[in-house]
């Protein structure tokens, strides 16, 4: 099997105008920019001078944003503070066009908001406001229904989970149950606490590390990785699990199949904030675009490489896309992207 250049262009356009649900936990994104001259006399630590500042969307506002920018149609369901933070949020997800009628408010919660301090071109310290409680039983039933209501012409679900109290198992189970039933494809960017509740997916996406921690295996070689993808497969029932492997690429693992090895288009690495919501938002739409899983995954770790070579949380574009396919990837000296790439 192979994925030429003219295809992948097919697919992205393609993608175009798709419904694709984000259920999970939304973040902004704070990130002041400036530079150091000198040591504090307070304490042995930079000084760094702010320039500016800059929010974006982050956690499954970011998958969202991914979406829209590779022009898929996101609906955007989870929880947010009714504070500032939470306004703010609103304001950039209505400036990034996508529907955020599933965020709901919980009063008394703080919006997740993580702050980060760049000076040079390299991250000095982050500072996270968040509440990690589990949502109200209320409010569980209000994205319950929420989903249930919006789920016509949706192409697919994301979840994406990063603990901070969102994803439930009561979630969980609710919002799988129905979306097999309405044959709806379901991807799962998991986090370690609910991993074992994730059965009967289409595809989940987590790293080596949480890979190997869920089979209680790390994985050290190659026997070690089959052992732990082929492992999930079975234990979740799952139809795909998509181990990212950061500079070794991904591995593709489904039932009665080989494993598939996408290896890293990536040379330089300035930045890997976001990429796995990268990841997850581009298989999907490449999914719901017509796309095979296993093209799916290729092309999203195409996407996963351009956006690491790029500094703060970045998202994929079509523009971005389709100058890679022109030029190959310019992240440091570069990559060129073979004209077909054998899976």
């Amino acid at each position: 099997m192979k994925v030429s250049k003219a295809e992948i262009r097919r697919l992205v356009s393609n993608v175009s105008g798709k419904k694709i649900m984000v259920l999970g936990d939304v973040m902004l994104d704070c990130y002041l920019w400036g530079e150091v001259s000198r040591i504090s006399p307070e304490a042995p630590v930079p000084v760094v001078a702010v320039k500016r500042e800059t929010y974006t969307l982050g956690g499954a506002g970011n998958v969202a944003k991914n979406l829209a920018d590779l022009g898929a149609h996101p609906i955007l369901v989870g929880a947010r503070g009714e504070d500032e933070n939470g306004k703010w949020l609103l304001r950039i997800l209505k400036e990034n066009k996508i529907d955020a009628r599933g965020v709901k408010p919980e009063e008394g919660r703080n919006t997740t908001m993580k702050t980060r301090i760049v000076a040079h071109s390299q991250q000095v310290v982050r500072a996270d406001l968040e509440d990690e409680s589990e949502i109200s039983e209320e409010l569980q039933d209000k994205i319950i229904r929420f989903i249930k209501r919006n789920t016509k012409d949706v192409q697919g679900l994301i979840i994406s989970d990063y603990g901070k109290g969102v994803i439930s198992q009561k979630l969980i189970t609710e919002i799988i149950d129905l979306m097999n039933r309405r044959g709806i494809f379901i991807a799962v960017d998991p986090k370690e606490s609910n991993f074992m509740n994730y059965q009967r997916v289409s595809v989940i996406t987590p790293n080596h590390h949480e890979a190997g921690i869920a089979l209680r295996k790390k994985i050290v070689d190659e026997d070690s990785l089959h052992q732990v993808g082929f492992g999930l497969v079975d234990l979740l029932e799952a139809r795909a699990v998509l181990i990212t492997r950061g500079e070794k690429g991904m591995s593709l693992f489904q039932p009665d199949s080989k494993v598939t090895h996408i290896p890293t288009v990536a040379r330089q690495v300035y930045d890997v904030t976001g990429a796995g919501d990268t990841v997850i938002a581009t298989l999907v739409a490449m999914k719901s675009a017509g796309a095979t899983i296993r093209k799916s995954a290729y092309i999203a770790n195409l996407a996963a490489g351009i956006v690491v070579g790029e500094i703060g949380t970045s998202t994929i574009t079509v523009d971005k896309m389709l100058h890679a396919l022109k030029n190959g990837i310019r992240a440091g000296a570069g990559s060129a992207i073979p004209p077909k790439f054998k899976i």
